[in-house]
């Protein structure tokens, strides 16, 4: 048996699946003995900060990430209140995940900004300060906060981590965040040369590294292949990689399993399921079952 008992495993909730399951689903996910939960926020979608508020205040220990806030369509005051109040009411159970936003929505929505590099590290940099009830006071290139403070700043700050893929934002991640979100697609090489990239950027040994991967568990390898494919076939063109280069956890619970070790031994701390098909959670359990015994 595959052993990957000390990886973290989280389970996406997809952002095509409708706002009124996520309660019934995450007390399920709970159940299984999952470690987390990640709510999307893309433009169109679902809002993050009250996806991961459902979340948490349906389950009882579950660790509920934010994957990830676009910065330009946030507010850092706001976004540090919003957090701030899950983190007062569910301690210890937040990790908020920030990222640039795909920049043809953050267009469409009228708040694409001059420089996406300065814009994210200057609201990495004013959210974490304001979480640790730090009154900030910033002129920089894209945000401006005038001695903004939080008047109930949470006794535990949650993480706070970067969805970036680009080698420019891995080295800013490293240099102002909690820890690095990896979006789905990435393998275990990847992982490695995104960790000596958050390194670079002055990274520690505290720095945590998410991955996010697409998950098919079953038997038939040609279902699994077909379930998978609408998937990578749109992921690997994102990525500007060819298809079968795009990496997922799948296959029968043994070699799932082994997917989700050889990402652990890269770098993952955790790594989040994004299943697809039927029976996303008995898939799930199919996976717990054959990791951790």
């Amino acid at each position: 048996m595959t052993n990957a008992t000390n990886v973290r495993i989280g389970v996406m909730y997809d952002r095509d699946w409708a706002p009124e399951g996520l309660p019934g689903f995450a007390r399920r996910a709970e159940a299984l003995g999952v470690d987390d939960l990640w709510v999307v926020e893309d433009l169109g979608w679902n809002g993050g900060v009250s996806a991961a508020a459902v979340a948490l205040g349906a389950t009882e220990r579950l660790t509920v990430g934010i994957g990830i806030a676009p910065a330009p369509l946030r507010s850092p005051a706001l976004l540090a209140m919003e957090l701030a109040t899950l983190a007062r009411v569910f301690p210890g159970r937040l990790v908020a995940g920030i990222g640039h936003g795909v920049r043809e929505w953050m267009e469409a929505a009228g708040v694409a900004p001059r420089s996406p590099l300065a814009l994210l590290e200057e609201t990495i940099t004013s959210v974490r300060a304001l979480l640790r009830g730090e009154r900030v006071a910033l002129d920089g290139r894209e945000v401006r906060l005038d001695g903004v403070r939080l008047v109930h700043p949470p006794e535990q700050a949650p993480p706070v981590v970067a969805g970036v893929v680009r080698p420019r934002s891995l080295e800013l991640s490293g240099r102002v965040a909690d820890g690095t979100l990896i979006a789905e697609g990435h393998g275990p090489g990847d992982l490695e040369n995104a960790r000596a990239l958050t390194v670079k950027g002055g990274a520690g040994p505290g720095h945590s590294l998410t991955v996010l991967s697409f998950a098919c568990v079953g038997d038939d390898p040609d279902e699994v292949a077909r379930l998978l494919h609408p998937h990578t076939e749109g992921h690997g063109a994102w990525l500007g990689r060819p298809q079968d280069e795009v990496f997922t956890v799948s296959g029968t619970p043994a070699r799932a399993a082994d997917a989700v070790r050889a990402l652990h031994d890269a770098g993952a701390g955790t790594v989040v399921l994004r299943v697809v098909g039927p029976g996303p959670l008995d898939q799930l359990a199919a996976l717990l079952t054959r990791i951790r015994g």
